[in-house]
């Protein structure tokens, strides 16, 4: 027990340290709005798609073997994004939190919290199959997250609206990162010269934790802590639907228990640090993002420390009660 618990501190503590100092740095007034934009701009537009785009090429993953998993993946993905889509369509009012908001429930944590639990629980077996999962759903995420939070206002008309989202899916450095990394390993290409694979790493190194200390100096924790407000809704939707939908999707692709579990882990982790950086530079209410990713990183440990504790049991029939605490194990 003690084991699993210090697995689950290790694993989410830093997120939520790196949060907290940036709460602690703007309350004393050493961070201002001026150095959380510049920030912010500098994770999105360079950092953020360093690392993206240098985590692809240096990954050596059989993308055909997980062809089933890929596809249960993209279903997930598909099901939270429309369904939160119709549910902030009639329950969320203001403009700039619907795209927040649906972001918040279907993009989870996948490239640090979920493929850092996937490795633990199933070795290096967990790392290869996860890595292929984040690969190609990813790319799917950020297109989907540009699309919901490119909606200004309905006084634009459809094929306006439609041709703005396709200008910033086209221009969007996280996508431009993932494409481009893909179309260099498609064409075999060795990997660049060290002072330039150098220089990448530390500028993807930056990414995360600056992502962080941003989300962490914008949290509201008043607005976060209301059980009737937009981010507590966001959560729910993060740590509670997503899961069960991972479940009965697994069960409907009939996974082998290597995979479900892997896609269980993608889909339950707590929301992505790259949806704060992304609903800023967007023009989304950053608060309620960062809110929604201080809260799931706070009940996302406790999600993980189950996990945990109950590893060898992760297969199609299991997993659910696994993670929400059921009889029988």
């Amino acid at each position: 027990m003690l084991d699993a618990i210090s697995f689950a501190l290790m694993i989410v503590s830093p997120n939520l340290a790196l949060m907290g100092l940036g709460f602690y740095l703007q309350k004393m007034g050493k961070i201002n709005t001026h150095f959380i934009d510049t920030a912010s701009n500098i994770v999105f537009n360079f950092a953020l798609p360093c690392l993206l785009f240098f985590s692809v090429i240096k990954n050596n993953v059989d993308y055909d073997e997980q062809l089933a998993l890929i596809m249960a993946g993209v279903v997930t993905t598909f099901v939270l994004f429309f369904g939160a889509e119709a549910y902030a369509k009639i329950f969320i009012k203001q403009a700039r939190d619907k795209g927040v908001f649906v972001q918040g429930v279907f993009r989870s944590n996948m490239a640090i919290i979920s493929l850092s639990v996937a490795t633990n629980a199933y070795g290096v077996s967990g790392t290869s199959v996860g890595a292929v999962y984040v690969g190609v759903i990813t790319i799917l995420c950020n297109v989907l997250a540009v699309i919901t939070l490119s909606r200004t206002s309905s006084i634009k008309g459809l094929s306006v609206q439609s041709w703005d989202i396709l200008i910033k899916i086209v221009k969007n450095p996280l996508i431009i990162a993932l494409v481009s990394a893909f179309i260099y390993k498609a064409l075999g290409l060795p990997l660049p010269p060290a002072p330039i694979a150098k220089t990448g790493e530390l500028m993807a190194n930056v990414a995360l934790p600056l992502a962080l200390i941003c989300a962490g100096a914008t949290l509201d924790v008043k607005s976060m802590l209301g059980l009737s407000g937009v981010s507590m809704q966001a959560s729910i939707g993060r740590i509670v639907i997503a899961p069960l939908l991972a479940v009965g999707v697994g069960v409907a692709f009939a996974l082998e228990p290597l995979q479900f579990g892997v896609l269980f882990l993608m889909v339950s982790g707590p929301a992505a640090a790259a949806s704060y950086v992304m609903a800023k530079a967007m023009g989304g209410n950053d608060v309620l993002a960062a809110n929604i990713l201080g809260f799931t990183a706070v009940f996302g440990l406790i999600g993980f420390y189950r996990s945990r504790t109950r590893r060898y049991f992760w297969h199609f029939r299991l997993v659910f009660l696994v993670h929400f605490g059921g009889v029988g194990t």
